[in-house]
Parts: structure tokens; sequence; C-alpha cells
């Protein structure tokens, strides 16, 4: 099973894909979210969200916003 990323900004969803595993810019450091992760809540700062996919590693560049991390389910709300 894998982590279910939803990255939404007030445009509309950036990204809504099953990785394997998220890096996010939290405001006390960077923090990376594996499968069964502890439930969170937390703003996010200027940086990059990197995520794996299918193997793949891909990143979006981002100003601020903040994630809710829940049952394998990583919600970002993000300004790009």
């Amino acid at each position: 099973m894998a982590i279910a990323l939803h990255i939404l900004s007030p445009e509309g969803t950036l990204v809504r894909a099953d990785v394997s595993l998220v890096t996010l810019p939290g405001v006390c450091g960077p923090f990376t979210v594996l499968k069964d992760h502890a439930p969170l809540i937390t703003a996010l700062e200027k940086g990059h969200i990197r995520y794996v996919e299918e193997g793949e590693e891909k990143s979006l560049s981002i100003r601020e916003g903040f994630v809710e991390v829940k049952d394998n389910v990583v919600k970002a709300c993000v300004e790009v």
C-alpha cells in the first residue's frame, strides 16, 4: 500500500498520486513521511516538496503552506 499524496493550491489540484515517500519543507526543518507515519499537522515554508512516484523522484517548489498527515494520506495546501 502506498501513501496518497494530494497537493492543492488556490488555483486547483497540483498533484494527486500514490507515492512511496514524500519530503516536505517544514518550518522546523525538512521531514520525510513514509507509510504508517504518525498523524500530524504542520506549517510549511519556502522550499521543495519531493516525492517518489513509481520509482521516479519528482519535486514541486512552494512558497508556503500547511500539511496534514493521517492514515497514509498526505494533504498539502500550498502557495506556489
